[in-house]
């Protein structure tokens, strides 16, 4: 059986009309100042490395003094589009502090480091080539999981606001040594975080794929996983891809899981995330409904791969319901009907 990696590099796919309007009726399709192709122009590029003195893989760019002004300041329009629905009086405050570009990604993203002079705070916002699959991804994690995201889309474009919180695979390697009471929070977000990608068909959850936001408590910390990476939105054939309990980089808390909780809890939170995303699911009805209209006639991944996967969930949930399934949006609908019909008896059609 092959491991838990892409087969290969992903395919990006165009944002289609359908899906272009669905953006437009929602304000996530604003005109932007500048485009992703605008950031290419740069100059040169010095490796980015981080304070320990190792490389992290990106590249600060740098722009002739022609291109810096006009880049800078469309980079601090998009800020206030995305931050402050285009409120242009936060921008004499903004300055761009520093360009990075990430090329093994499979979007290619550029990450924008953005200084409030007010108060020397910083933020980041990235700006990607758009894909389809992607944007689902990132639609369908607004809908339906505990955490709002903010991203714009025009033309080949993709903006995304920066996610907080301690990238997955520091926090597996310097967080696990807590007070037992922490690990078994950590253990059970784990449990609800597997089964939200797995209802919703998000892959490669690895450790670097997600970030852990901690909040303290009266007694102890609540941790939230929140995903960070879309690519892999019902792209890739393997059921176990959306498992990220199947990832050998997330063992240190599946072991820590396996020791301190009962199967019966397991399952009893398993229970509370699907109830949650059916409450989520009746809360925003018409736009899921909309927008499943238009990801089951669209085309987000290869027909191998719709096959494999549709004959694996099918084979997992025991019924051919996956049978008449052409596309990855029908096969992502038919999951989440089942799994939420199998524990609470109710249709969830839209």
């Amino acid at each position: 059986m092959k491991g838990n990696i892409p087969s290969r590099k992903k395919q990006l796919f165009p944002i289609r009309e359908e899906l272009r309007q669905y953006l437009h009726q929602h304000n996530r399709y604003p005109k932007l100042p500048l485009h992703y192709d605008d950031l290419l122009r740069y100059q040169n590029s010095m490796p980015l490395i981080d304070r320990q003195g190792r490389d992290t893989l990106w590249e600060t760019v740098y722009f002739q003094e022609s291109d810096r002004e006009e880049i800078f300041a469309g980079l601090r329009e998009i800020y206030a589009l995305l931050k402050t629905d285009g409120d242009d009086s936060v921008l004499e405050h903004l300055t761009v502090a520093r360009i990075d570009f990430c090329t093994f990604g499979n979007t290619k993203p550029f990450r924008v480091r953005i200084i409030n002079r007010i108060n020397d705070n910083y933020d980041h916002f990235y700006l990607k080539k758009a894909d389809a699959s992607r944007v689902y991804g990132l639609e369908l994690e607004d809908l339906l999981s505990p955490n709002r995201v903010i991203y714009l889309v025009d033309a080949d474009t993709l903006v995304e606001e920066h996610i907080a919180g301690i990238p997955g695979d520091v926090f597996l390697r310097d967080n696990l040594n807590e007070s037992t009471f922490n690990q078994t929070r950590m253990a059970k977000e784990f449990v609800k975080f597997n089964e939200r990608c797995f209802v919703r068909l998000l892959g490669d959850m690895r450790a670097y794929n997600y970030v852990v936001d901690i909040t303290p408590d009266i007694e102890g910390n609540q941790y939230r996983l929140r995903a960070i990476d879309f690519d892999q939105q019902s792209y890739e054939g393997r059921k176990s891809f959306y498992l990220p309990q199947y990832f050998k980089e997330n063992h240190p808390i599946i072991f820590l899981g396996i020791q301190l909780m009962d199967p019966k809890a397991v399952k009893q939170y398993q229970l509370e995330e699907r109830s949650l995303i059916a409450t989520r699911v009746k809360s925003s009805h018409e736009m899921v409904g909309e927008l499943f209209d238009i990801m089951i006639r669209d085309t987000i991944s290869s027909p191998d791969k719709v096959n494999q996967l549709k004959e694996e969930l099918a084979y997992h949930h025991h019924t051919n319901t996956f049978d008449k399934c052409k596309t990855m949006g029908e096969i992502v609908l038919t999951n989440i009907q089942l799994l939420l019909q199998k524990d609470f008896k109710q249709s969830i059609i839209f």
